[in-house]
C-alpha cells in the first residue's frame, strides 16, 4: 500500500503538471488503468482528451498509439496484416497500432461496424489473429475511446451490447473560466508543448503493482450484496422507483455492471489510500458504470430524461449498507 501510494503520487503530479483541472477525468483514467478495463470518453472536441491520454502514457513510459477513426478504416488497419515480401517470397506479419499499452481510439463512432467489432474483440480477448496466428496484446493494455455527441453525420453509433464492454463511460465537461485562463498561461510558458515530456515517471512494473494491490482490496459481503441489489433494481425497477419512472428504462444493466462495480471500486479505494471498499465508492462510480448500461426508451429521450436521473433514483431506492 505504501509503494502504491508513492506511485500514485508521481502519476498525479505528472498529470497535474500538464493538465489543467479535469480531476474527474484523471480519476476515471486511473480507475480504468488499475482495474484493467477500458474507458469511453464523450465530449465535444477540444477538451484535452488526447492530451490526457498521452500524458498518462508519458508518465508511465509506455507505448502510446493514436488511431483516428474514419469510415474507410479497415479492421486490418487496427489489428495488423500480412505483407508479401518479394525478396524472400514469404509473407511477414506487421502488427497494427492496437499492439500498444495505451491506445487512443479517436471518434470511434466514425469507424464502420466491422472495424468497431475488430477493436472491441481485441479489447475483450486481449489478442488479435493475423493470418491464423494469435498475437497477444501487451500488459497493461488500456483503450481510451472517444466519441463526439454533437455531430452524427457520417457516424456509426456503437451498439448498446458493445458499449457494455467499456468498464466506464465518462462525460468530459468544459473547463471553468479560471481553468481556461490557466490553460492560456501554460501555453505561453511552453508547458503544453507536445515535445515537452513529464519530469518524473513510473514503469510498467509499477502499474502491474497497482493492479495487483487493487485486486487484493477487501470487499465486504455487504458491499457485494449492495452491488447485486443495484443491478437487480435496474432490471426490475417498477417496485422500487414506481411505474411512472420505470417505463423510461428499456433494458437494465447486465452482470458486467456488477463486475465493473467490483473492479472499479477496488481501484477507487486504492486511489483513496484504503485497503477496503466503502459504500461511498459504489455511489461515486454510479454514473461511470451505469450510464452506458441502463438504456432508456425513446420516450425518455423525447421528454429530456437523462440516464443519470434514473440512476440516482435507483440508488435512492436501495438501502446503503
Amino acid at each position: 500500500m505504501a509503494r502504491a501510494a508513492e506511485v500514485l503520487s508521481i502519476v498525479s503530479a505528472s498529470y497535474s503538471a500538464k493538465m489543467v483541472g479535469q480531476e474527474r477525468l484523471r480519476t476515471s483514467l486511473l480507475v480504468s488503468l488499475i482495474a484493467g478495463g477500458h474507458i469511453l470518453l464523450e465530449s465535444v472536441p477540444g477538451l484535452a482528451k488526447t492530451t490526457a491520454a498521452s500524458t498518462l502514457a508519458d508518465t508511465v513510459k509506455a507505448q502510446f498509439k493514436r488511431i483516428q477513426c474514419t469510415p474507410d478504416l479497415l479492421p486490418s488497419d487496427i489489428t495488423g496484416n500480412q505483407i508479401y515480401d518479394a525478396a524472400t517470397g514469404t509473407f511477414r506479419t506487421v502488427l497494427g497500432p492496437v499492439h500498444a499499452n495505451f491506445v487512443l481510439l479517436d471518434e470511434i463512432n466514425r469507424s464502420s461496424a466491422k472495424t468497431q467489432s475488430a477493436m472491441l474483440e481485441a479489447m475483450q480477448e486481449h489478442q488479435t489473429t493475423i493470418g491464423g496466428e494469435v498475437h497477444h496484446l501487451p500488459k497493461p493494455f488500456l483503450v481510451i475511446a472517444t466519441q463526439n455527441p454533437i455531430e452524427q453525420e457520417g457516424t456509426y453509433e456503437l451498439p448498446e451490447a458493445q458499449m457494455d464492454r467499456f468498464l466506464l463511460k465518462e462525460i468530459v465537461e468544459y473547463p471553468s473560466p479560471a481553468e481556461e485562463f490557466e490553460i492560456l498561461s501554460r501555453i505561453d510558458s511552453g508547458v503544453l508543448d507536445p515535445d515537452r515530456h513529464v519530469s518524473s515517471s513510473i514503469s510498467l512494473d509499477d502499474v502491474r503493482l497497482l493492479q495487483d494491490v487493487a485486486s487484493r482490496i477487501y470487499v465486504d459481503p455487504a458491499i457485494r450484496n449492495y452491488i447485486v441489489s443495484i443491478a437487480y433494481v435496474t432490471r426490475n425497477p417498477a417496485p422500487y422507483i414506481g411505474e411512472d419512472r420505470a417505463r423510461f428504462i428499456k433494458y437494465g444493466a447486465s452482470p458486467r455492471a456488477s463486475i465493473a462495480f467490483l473492479q472499479a471500486s477496488r481501484a477507487l479505494a486504492l486511489l483513496s489510500g484504503r485497503s477496503h471498499v466503502l459504500p461511498e465508492d459504489i455511489r461515486a462510480l454510479r454514473h461511470l458504470v451505469l450510464r452506458h448500461r441502463v438504456l432508456l426508451t425513446f420516450e425518455a429521450d423525447a421528454e429530456g430524461i437523462r440516464s443519470e436521473e434514473i440512476i440516482d433514483q435507483i440508488f435512492a431506492s436501495v438501502p446503503t449498507p
